[in-house]
């Protein structure tokens, strides 16, 4: 039998993914900078894994459930709207990468893991620039040069939680891809 498309799956998967990107946001290991905050989340692996599963439009689970969790801390509620962005860009880098395997065969681990790791990336570069530019200059009040030297303070919290999306999000994507599959159903 050949596997059909179907858009109310892509929906429910669509909606079932933003709420694993909010729900996997509360276990976290916070840690106080003196500008802020870093932590270990499992976040990250959920936004990759949208990316990998619904292709670019996994960017809006992403960013979604990120910046719903975010609403729900007066913290970091300011900020969802770059948490929006910032994970958003994750899900759709990710995505993009997963477009042109529908064109092809079935995705196999490297293009999920090239997806996941670019979604790392991107998220890191826009992450990095958000914390010395908005974080540190902005709302913390530091010269450039000063948000600089603290920069180095969130590699070890970001190098763990992109090593861990990098890996756990492609078995998972596999995993659930040949689920659909044996189903007989197929999101992209």
């Amino acid at each position: 039998m050949q596997p059909r498309s179907n858009s109310a799956l892509k929906i429910a998967v669509l909606a079932m993914m933003t709420a694993l990107v909010f729900a996997v946001n509360y276990p976290r290991i916070i840690i106080p900078l003196s500008t802020g905050q870093t932590s270990f989340t499992l976040a990250n692996i959920m936004c990759c894994l949208s990316g990998l599963l619904l292709g670019p439009v996994g960017g809006l689970a992403a960013g979604l459930g990120s910046a719903l969790y975010d609403l729900t801390n007066p913290l970091y509620a300011p900020e969802c709207w770059l948490t929006f962005l910032t994970k958003g860009a994750m899900g759709l880098s990710a995505g993009l990468v997963m477009l042109r395997a529908k064109h092809r065969e079935e995705p196999r681990y490297p293009r999920c893991f090239a997806g996941a790791l670019l979604g790392c990336v991107v998220y890191y570069i826009l992450y990095f620039s958000k914390s010395l530019f908005y974080d540190g200059m902005l709302v913390g009040g530091l010269t450039f040069e000063a948000s600089v030297v603290l920069l180095p303070l969130k590699i070890p919290a970001s190098v763990v939680n992109a090593v861990l999306a990098v890996a756990a999000a492609p078995v998972l994507c596999l995993l659930i891809r040949n689920a659909l599959k044996r189903a007989h159903l197929k999101l992209a």
